[in-house]
């Protein structure tokens, strides 16, 4: 292999993954003229037109994007043994990227993320909030974060948070002049605050009692699709509210809010980071598990 290519197939790498020959430039530091060089010489060798560009985008062609697919795995081996090396010579070090819910953000690495920084000054983590289920090895991740019972049974996986449960909630106010239901199918006589996933999907409120289980799809003036908005609103007394309950502690126990139908809300798996089980652990990502897995 002419080891020229090398350098040219990473920066294509670079360049189909942020967008934009600029993009890449700021990537690997170096100039966009270089960049563009390096791309034009890689398909002048190759004799095909890896890349289609407009004046607004650059997106793989049809042979660019072969070529990505193939070269991927063998550019991730590189990265590997680059910080393997760096590793053994001192402490993990390089880029981390993980896909992650919105609240496993919020509820499980925000508390925590000062603290890995301090730990792992060479790593450089960067969060990428998806809600949707993502395929890591094909969106570029290292890692991704979900829910234990999302997870798919060909991934790795290890517990980084505790059990979870949700809660319904509504401020005084509102049970002034609503009465509390005490079965989910009472919720039909409520204005629900609801939740809209980024894929467009509405939550349908999920409650278990006894082996049996109920599916709600609740009723309301109000859609938003941040949590803390959502208990927010509650405690303002727009409706009722379905939250993980680690969101509503405070208001919960000052009196803001008052929760009903818990004996319906039961504790369920939570947070895990999972990882493709035929990819060698990278050093970063061993540091990553270690540090944010759940003892015992």
């Amino acid at each position: 292999m002419n080891r020229a290519h090398l350098s040219q197939l990473a920066v294509l790498a670079t360049v189909a993954q942020c967008g934009s020959f600029r993009g890449a430039a700021r990537e690997l530091a170096i100039a966009p003229s270089a960049v563009s060089h390096a791309v034009s010489s890689l398909e002048a060798r190759l004799g095909v037109r890896l890349l289609s560009r407009s004046t607004r985008s650059v997106a793989p062609t049809e042979e660019g994007a072969q070529l990505l697919e193939r070269l991927r795995p063998a550019l991730s081996e590189i990265d590997l043994a680059l910080e393997t090396a760096v590793e053994a010579r001192d402490r993990p070090a390089g880029n981390l990227r993980l896909s992650v819910p919105r609240t496993a953000a919020h509820l499980v690495l925000t508390p925590r993320l000062g603290a890995f920084a301090r730990a792992y000054p060479d790593i450089v983590l960067e969060i990428v909030i998806e809600d949707r289920f993502t395929d890591v090895v094909e969106g570029g991740f290292d890692a991704g974060v979900r829910l234990g019972e999302s997870l798919q049974r060909d991934m790795i996986a290890v517990r980084i948070g505790p059990d979870i449960r949700g809660a319904v909630v509504g401020a005084p106010v509102y049970f002034e002049a609503n009465p509390k239901p005490r079965h989910p199918r009472d919720l039909a006589d409520h204005r629900c605050i609801r939740f809209r996933f980024s894929s467009g999907i509405l939550y349908r409120w999920e409650f278990a009692k006894g082996g049996e289980e109920i599916e709600i799809s609740a009723q309301g003036p109000l859609i938003l699709d941040e949590d803390h908005l959502i208990a927010q609103a509650a405690a303002d007394g727009a409706g009722l509210a379905f939250v993980f309950e680690d969101y509503v502690r405070a208001p919960l126990a000052d009196g803001r809010l008052i929760r009903v139908l818990e004996d319906w809300c039961p504790s369920f798996d939570g947070f895990f980071v999972y990882y493709p089980s035929r990819r060698q652990m990278r050093p970063a990502l061993r540091a990553f598990v270690d540090f944010f897995k759940v003892s015992g």
